[in-house]
Order: structure tokens, then C-alpha cells, then sequence
């Protein structure tokens, strides 16, 4: 625990959780280039123009490739933390539910002095 109570480890999984989608969104729109070139054609006007994006479009393909292995394995990943994290969470709050019921009923028993017996001792 640090210095004032809070936990050393802090993971902000509301923004985890989009990460994955983010990185797959980054990858569909990346893919898209040479579509979004295509859109643009006829308002290029200079056909020069357009053979240098259809050029780049194609030289990019080979980058674009290994870039979208990337993403998918880091949005994977990001998957991966969270749902290990929230497994985690659920674990930790099931095992302290259990420990707070044991020890409640625990309690009892061991408190009352005059549990079934107690009331036989009364007499």
C-alpha cells in the first residue's frame, strides 16, 4: 500500500476497456486508404496526383500489414488485462463476501458463551 492508503497498483480500466476497439478502429480506417483515395479521384483533377497516391497506397501495403499484426495482437493484449483484472476483482470481492459471512458466523458461536449450552448453565 502506498504512503496514504491507496494502492500501489492503479489501472484505469474504464479506459482499458475501449482501448482494444480503439486499436481495432485505428486498424479498419488504416486499411481503408487506398478507398479513401478512390473517393477522391475524380475531385483530384491531375491524374499525376492520383498515380503518387496510388503509389504510396501500394508501397504502404507492405508496412500497413505488419502495423495491423500489431495492433491486433496490443488490442488482444488489452483484452486480455481486463478480463484478468475483472476475474481478479470478482475473485477478491467472492473471497472477502465468504470471509465476512465465516467470521460473522464465527462470531456468534464463539461471543455467546450462552449458545445452547449457555441457556442449559442459566438454570
Amino acid at each position: 500500500m502506498g504512503s496514504k492508503g491507496k494502492s500501489d497498483l492503479s489501472i484505469p480500466l474504464t479506459d482499458l476497456e475501449d482501448y482494444g476497439s480503439r486499436l481495432r478502429s485505428i486498424k479498419t480506417r488504416m486499411n481503408r486508404t487506398k478507398k479513401t483515395f478512390e473517393s477522391y479521384k475524380d475531385d483530384i483533377g491531375d491524374g499525376g496526383v492520383y498515380d503518387s497516391l496510388e503509389d504510396f497506397e501500394s508501397n504502404w501495403e507492405d508496412g500497413r500489414e505488419d502495423i495491423g499484426q500489431q495492433l491486433d495482437q496490443l488490442a488482444d493484449l488489452s483484452d486480455a488485462v481486463v478480463r484478468e483484472f475483472k476475474k481478479l476483482d470478482d475473485d477478491l470481492t467472492k473471497k472477502i463476501n465468504d470471509a465476512v459471512k465465516t467470521d460473522g458466523k464465527g462470531g456468534k458461536g464463539k461471543d455467546g458463551g450462552g449458545g445452547k449450552g449457555g441457556k442449559g448453565d442459566g438454570k
